[in-house]
């Protein structure tokens, strides 16, 4: 599949390195084949050179002429409610992620890991409790047909009739 994201104005960008880390950002031209000039109006990012390799493009274009001022931008950057739309994407959901799980402190990660605990705990019972159906079902392995419930409960009254009592079977006693 052909590249989707290019380097172009009015792309929006995600800062991978620095200050400004994490910062959303627009492209306001391409200065050289490693440095573009950007421009955050909306995200406290004020215009400046940058290089590419610490750039992350993302989905989105703004529509505003070559070289535009911060205010063209900014408009352009409210007009498409890029904010809105990055926080409703997958990248922007883990990278918030991340950021939480990385700022948790002792007492929160024991509680987290006692949490895990319980509910790995409650899963295994159910597991186990559909496995040991599921055995006696016969659809664990897909050897065996489903027993009918007829056959099963004659099966059921047999084995209570076999059972030694005193040991003797129930037959020989009378």
């Amino acid at each position: 599949m052909p590249f989707q994201r290019f380097v172009e104005t009015g792309r929006v960008a995600k800062c991978s390195h620095g200050p400004l880390k994490g910062k959303l950002v627009a492209i306001v031209d391409v200065i050289d084949p490693n440095r573009v000039l950007i421009d955050g109006p909306c995200t406290g990012v004020k215009r400046q050179a940058y290089r590419l390799n610490n750039l992350h493009l993302t989905k989105f274009v703004l529509k505003f002429p070559f070289t535009s001022p911060t205010r063209v931008i900014r408009k352009a950057w409210l007009a498409a409610d890029v904010n809105a739309k990055w926080g409703e994407t997958t990248w922007a959901k883990k990278a918030k992620a991340t950021e939480k799980r990385s700022n948790l402190t002792d007492y929160d990660r024991f509680k987290l890991r006692v949490a895990k605990r319980s509910r790995n705990r409650m899963l295994t019972v159910q597991f186990r409790k559909m496995k040991r159906y599921a055995s006696i079902d016969g659809t664990l392995f897909g050897k065996k047909s489903i027993r009918k419930p007829k056959l099963w409960k004659d099966q059921l009254a047999k084995r209570k009739a076999k059972k030694p009592s005193g040991g003797k079977t129930a037959a020989a006693a009378e």
